[in-house]
């Protein structure tokens, strides 16, 4: 270590969570949404509505707090889920980070800022990778800490290399700032001479992304029961569900317990939480709205105004999860019914917000979604459109996942197809802030139904417009269906509850 007198702490991380189904994620998406080094990052970090991680604004502000330190900011890239992302530029990426972290040493820490479900196009575990390379340039003795995403499949070798992982305990995610000064916490107890021991245990259980939520359900009632085992020996309890569809070997729920010290009360507690998370894994199954039985519903709220509105999750095409945000299950099922006051956001199709951009406000014509390469899920729908709002797209979030984050969806349209208002955009984005929609000049509360792509994030942005019981998740085919069954997973690790449905499994000695 450097000394005492002013801690030199390195910041990095490229986050992706990886949907092994999805197209390949590219250089260019990340320069569409965050890709910054060296000082670009405290550049950022200091404007109003940064784009960076929320989790790393909590770290600094919590060192700013409670250290005298110096961060040395070495490359940050943070994008919308989406396939395994480009082995080429991942590696110059990782080259990149490596060839910056060796110019700054000495350093007394490193903190990491992953998401944990990245793959490439040739690696099932780049986020251990990353954490290896930085050990090994820093050595055994300087400190790293890290914050995951809960979606976060987590590896052997990402546990070996850390000192601490933390990992977010809310879903929707609205707790990354408080993860990051978690991790800057842990970090300043190991300054005065802390030695953590974090233990691990993965589960032969792959629960689908809707049975993640940590208001009510198998998961939150685990995550409390965690958190109920934290005492002054335990520094942390992450509870990580995993994300499917990154189909990797060491895909499962993974359990981290760091303890203040070594001993054996880590491993201790990471045993009870196995054992009562196993107890209880029948409960991730999904349930699921048919679509004609949702788009029943909406038909009869439009009818009968005294009824609540609704809100209609799209899970299947969910661009948070590596979907592509522009299934047309739902949309054409509503025009097809003459359905009323609804809104549908966001839809990415850069095709025809270019097009309505071209003819401009107040224009009609035949808007045509998925003209260009139409696949089996993303099929072409044609249907006669209004232009009525234009917008670039830049927008800083209002509530939950995003909020106070600068987002840019790229050039953007609402168009009115009959009595439903459709946003489509031109930057794959999921749906989580009601800003998305406002920004065109709807009126979220005077909507009789709003459907969104997104699987759970859009629960923190719009629950000042609808509550629980009117959340329709509904079944429709996609990329993130819930229903694991529909794919040809090829690495997971067999058998995994629920996508083999009889799975026995005893904690090992």
């Amino acid at each position: 270590m450097t000394g005492t007198s002013s801690r030199r702490v390195a910041i990095l991380g490229l986050m992706l969570e990886s949907n092994r189904f999805a197209p390949v994620t590219t250089e260019e998406d990340y320069l569409n949404r965050v890709y910054l080094a060296g000082t670009e990052i405290l550049e950022d970090l200091n404007l109003p509505d940064p784009k960076l991680p929320t989790e790393i604004r909590g770290f600094i502000g919590a060192m700013n707090a409670h250290c005298d330190w110096t961060a040395v900011p070495i490359l940050v890239g943070l994008v919308e889920a989406g396939g395994p992302l480009e082995h080429a530029f991942y590696q110059a990426t990782r080259d990149e980070m490596k060839r910056r972290l060796e110019a700054a040493m000495p350093l007394d820490a490193v903190y990491i800022a992953n998401h944990g479900a990245m793959i490439t196009t040739e690696e099932d575990d780049p986020d251990g990778e990353i954490f290896a390379m930085v050990r090994s340039i820093v050595g055994p003795e300087v400190p790293i800490v890290a914050t995951l995403d809960l979606h976060g499949n987590v590896s052997e070798r990402m546990v070996e290399s850390a000192d601490a992982i933390v990992a977010y305990r809310t879903n929707p995610h609205v707790d990354m700032r408080a993860r990051g000064m978690e991790a800057a916490g842990i970090l300043l107890e190991m300054f005065t001479g802390m030695r953590p021991e974090m233990a691990f245990i993965r589960l032969p259980l792959i629960p689908p992304t809707v049975t993640l939520l940590t208001e009510s359900g198998p998961y939150a009632d685990i995550i409390e029961y965690g958190q109920s085992l934290i005492t002054d020996e335990i520094a942390n309890v992450s509870i990580l569900g995993g994300f499917a569809f990154g189909d990797t070997p060491k895909n499962g729920m993974a359990i981290l317990v760091t303890a203040r010290h070594a001993g054996g009360v880590a491993r201790a507690v990471a045993r009870l939480i196995a054992q009562k998370a196993w107890a209880d894994h029948e409960r991730y199954v999904p349930h699921l709205a048919s679509l004609e039985d949702a788009v029943a519903r909406v038909v009869e709220a439009g009818r009968h105004t005294e009824l609540p509105a609704l809100i209609l999750a799209d899970v299947a095409d969910n661009p948070g999860g590596g979907g592509r945000g522009n299934t047309m299950w739902i949309l054409e099922a509503l025009h097809d019914a003459n359905v009323t006051g609804v809104m549908v956001g966001v839809i990415h199709d850069p095709a025809l917000a270019h097009e309505a951009h071209e003819r401009g406000e107040g224009a009609t014509f035949q808007a045509i979604f998925n003209r260009v390469e139409p696949d089996e899920f993303s099929r072409r729908f044609e249907a006669t459109a209004r232009v009525a709002c234009l917008k670039d797209g830049d927008c800083v979030g209002r509530r939950g996942f995003y909020a106070g984050r600068h987002m840019s969806l790229g050039p953007s349209a609402l168009l009115e197809l009959g009595g439903i208002q459709v946003v489509v955009i031109s930057i794959r984005t999921q749906c989580a802030d009601p800003v998305f929609l406002e920004m065109m000049g709807l009126d979220i509360a005077r909507a009789r139904a709003v459907v969104v792509k997104s699987r759970g994030h859009f629960r923190a942005g719009f629950d000042e417009f609808f509550s629980a019981d009117q959340v329709i998740e509904v079944d429709t085919p996609g990329l993130t269906s819930p229903i694991l069954s529909r794919f040809d997973f090829r690495h997971l690790p067999r058998p995994a509850f629920p996508v083999d449905s009889r799975v026995d499994w005893t904690l090992p000695g």
